[in-house]
């Protein structure tokens, strides 16, 4: 019930109202990347959905344009200098409102990735597409890239058994503690949280 008809409901909903809230700041972000990053203004990729089922994902572009002149630099080095600001305030993220309306992604949910990784799941680890892939992940708020690559997919895993409005709340808590500098606090409660994860596993 929560999974397949409340949870779909309220993200779409808040997607919209954020949509309609955001719009000064949607269009504003345009203007600055169209004025001084040269290309396209959006990134659009192909990931994989819930049930296998592939969608484009839709951010801010944040890297330089001309992918040939750049292919041998470090991803960090791509990155153009509004690039590391829409990144840091998650700003890029914002055009993914678009895709929790169109019932491709939600709120909370395992971060969608790319198809040249289904080959190489696990039984296990493919469990990750029995939910709808989010903005924000439960592998994210406990490490995301810091973490080991088979510890995040077996997080995203445990989100997909365990998938509950308890769940989601705790994942929107850490993700607000995370993104006010609380460090300590946050990593205080991520440990906790995955010794809980590691008993219940």
């Amino acid at each position: 019930m929560y999974q397949s008809i409340t949870k779909p409901f309220f993200d779409k909903l808040f997607a919209l109202l954020g949509l309609i809230v955001l719009s000064p700041l949607f269009l504003f972000i345009c203007l600055i990347l169209i004025i001084f990053q040269r290309g396209a203004v959006f990134f659009i990729q192909k990931r994989i959905g819930k049930n296998n089922v592939p969608f484009n994902i839709i951010k801010f572009r944040t890297m330089k344009a001309d992918r040939l002149d750049n292919i041998q630099m470090d991803e960090s080095q791509r990155i153009t200098p509004i690039g590391h600001y829409l990144r840091r305030s998650h700003f890029d993220e914002l055009p993914q409102l678009w895709n929790i309306l169109m019932g491709q992604l939600s709120f909370i949910g395992p971060r969608p990735l790319l198809p040249e990784y289904l080959d190489y799941y696990t039984i296990t680890q493919a469990s990750r597409h029995m939910v709808m892939p989010g903005i924000a992940g439960l592998s994210q708020v406990l490490g995301g890239n810091t973490l080991p690559w088979n510890q995040r997919l077996r997080l995203d895993a445990f989100y997909a058994k365990k998938c509950s409005l308890t769940l989601d709340l705790k994942i929107v808590r850490l993700s607000l503690i995370y993104i006010f500098k609380s460090k300590g606090k946050h990593e205080s409660i991520s440990k906790s949280f995955i010794e809980d994860i590691k008993e219940r596993s």
